[in-house]
């Protein structure tokens, strides 16, 4: 490979670190369950008309609960990253380091600083966490589709709708979900995809690659390695019949040959006396 090509390929890592960062990200769906657990204990809030900051003010039963919540996001989403990013593929990989470690520092501004006390630094967090989860799930998707060209299309897909949701919940277009279910369009794909993403990388580590030897362009995905194999044993296959092919023809050939000559054979008149001379007679 070329100097370009080593520094986009990903760095091999242990299985230990790829569990590790992938526990971190599937753990982001604790958000999901502390959510449900303040929204039980918040009497009369809506999903739909309230936002999901309303959760950490004092207005909140479990305003402790959630923005720890908010905090443990942050620190959850960053390592995964910073664990799991050697395993990521070129600027995809790259831009997702950057995007998801600002979607944490946004989601963690959001539970130091809560919504009714935090003022701006609360709208900035925000504004980091939902920019950072849809835009960082695009790159995290070009960062992962080399391994799965199918987990890459579902990360590209839920970070194109969290785009869609931050920017319809920023532009004030609430009228179809409100503001609260707008924001969470805008919100909930990033745990979700990090999980996904997670499962991903777990499970198949380092396996994914095969380093073609030394010459050609860059390293093979499983798939692409299985699409070779296979491509190679129809070549084979049908070099055998081939082969098998010309000795049948052959065979018939001599045989016609064969056949030929006892038709020639065959021609001369049969000396009946002479079949009947012992061998010194002929």
């Amino acid at each position: 490979m070329t100097d370009s090509e080593t520094s986009t390929a990903p760095t091999s890592l242990s299985r230990s670190r790829y569990l590790a960062g992938s526990l971190a990200w599937v753990l982001t769906l604790q958000f999901f369950v502390v959510e449900a657990v303040a929204i039980a204990r918040f009497g009369g809030y809506s999903r739909v008309d309230q936002v999901i900051s309303d959760l950490g003010t004092d207005l909140s039963p479990a305003a402790g609960l959630m923005n720890a919540s908010f905090i443990a996001q942050a620190v959850l989403v960053v390592a995964g990253a910073v664990l799991l990013y050697p395993a990521l593929v070129g600027l995809g990989g790259r831009l997702a380091l950057v995007l998801l470690s600002a979607a944490g520092a946004g989601v963690l501004l959001v539970g130091l600083f809560p919504e009714d006390t935090g003022g701006a630094t609360h709208t900035v967090g925000a504004i980091l966490y939902l920019l950072g989860s849809g835009l960082g799930l695009i790159a995290l998707a070009y960062g992962v589709r080399p391994r799965s060209e199918a987990v890459g299309t579902v990360l590209a897909l839920l970070g194109l709708v969290g785009v869609i949701g931050t920017v319809f919940f920023g532009t004030g277009v609430t009228a179809l979900l409100g503001a609260g279910g707008m924001e969470r369009v805008g919100a909930y794909v990033l745990p979700v995809g990090l999980a996904v993403a997670a499962v991903l990388l777990f499970r198949q580590g380092d396996d994914w690659r095969v380093v073609l030897p030394e010459g050609e362009d860059a390293p093979l995905t499983r798939r692409q390695r299985r699409e070779l194999e296979r491509a190679e044993a129809f070549d084979r296959a049908r070099a055998r019949d081939e082969a098998l092919e010309a000795h049948a023809q052959k065979q018939r050939t001599r045989a016609t040959e064969d056949d030929g000559a006892d038709d020639e054979d065959d021609d001369e008149p049969f000396d009946e006396e002479a079949a009947w001379r012992t061998p010194r007679q002929r």
